[in-house]
């Protein structure tokens, strides 16, 4: 049976082949070569990977992606629509379906949202409740580098603190959006701010995410 996160390996895979090495992203000073390189780093090179979120580590890491993104653009498609080597974490299932789901959904935005021409994606009801659980899990850590108090609200009502403190900016959209907007591609989320507006423009400016 298909996961969320297999779907949109595929989906991602077909995009980045279409749009071809040179085109942009969302991701800023990354092509879709980059970004293509980005993800097979991750999933393949686990003692390089680690260098985003480990600073002594990180120029390893560019080393490295540099050495991939040098690779035929036909290749790393391949190996992104493969999927990871057995001996990968991410080979398991439940581990693919955890650290993907979000990942693969916010770069196949990436790659979307970057052209001229692009309209929002109508998620189906389940996908779109996997993507708000996701994010209620993340919501506190992705939410640290707000520069006040931030809530994330579904349309229907459904709420999540990012942060606690005052003044508070409530973000209202769909879960996807809010997904977008929580990991830091707040200018191309469909989404509603209610705050005071010097606050809003502050929130728009800082860089969330992990």
């Amino acid at each position: 049976m298909s996961t969320h996160a297999q779907r949109e390996r595929l989906l991602l895979a077909d995009l980045l082949e279409t749009a071809g090495p040179h085109a942009p992203t969302l991701c800023e000073g990354w092509s879709t070569r980059d970004l293509a390189a980005h993800i097979v780093v991750r999933e393949r090179r686990s003692d390089a990977a680690a260098g985003v979120l480990i600073k002594p580590l990180a120029a390893r890491l560019e080393r490295v992606q540099a050495e991939f993104a040098a690779r035929p653009y036909e290749e790393l498609i391949q190996l992104i629509r493969t999927g990871p080597p057995r001996t990968s974490p991410f080979a398991l299932k439940q581990i693919d379906e955890a650290a993907n789901t979000v990942e693969f959904y916010v770069h196949t935005e990436d790659v979307r949202r970057a052209q001229p021409d692009w309209t929002p994606r109508e998620l189906d009801p389940v996908f779109a409740d996997a993507l708000w659980s996701r994010l209620e899990k993340v919501a506190r850590i992705v939410g640290r580098k707000a520069p006040a108090g931030l809530v994330l609200r579904r349309p229907d009502g459904r709420t999540v603190v990012a942060r606690r403190g005052a003044p508070v900016v409530t973000v209202t959209g769909e879960p996807g959006e809010l997904v977008l907007f929580a990991l830091g591609r707040q200018d191309a989320a469909r989404v509603e701010l209610d705050g005071a507006p010097e606050v809003q423009a502050k929130l728009r400016a800082a860089r969330l995410g992990i």
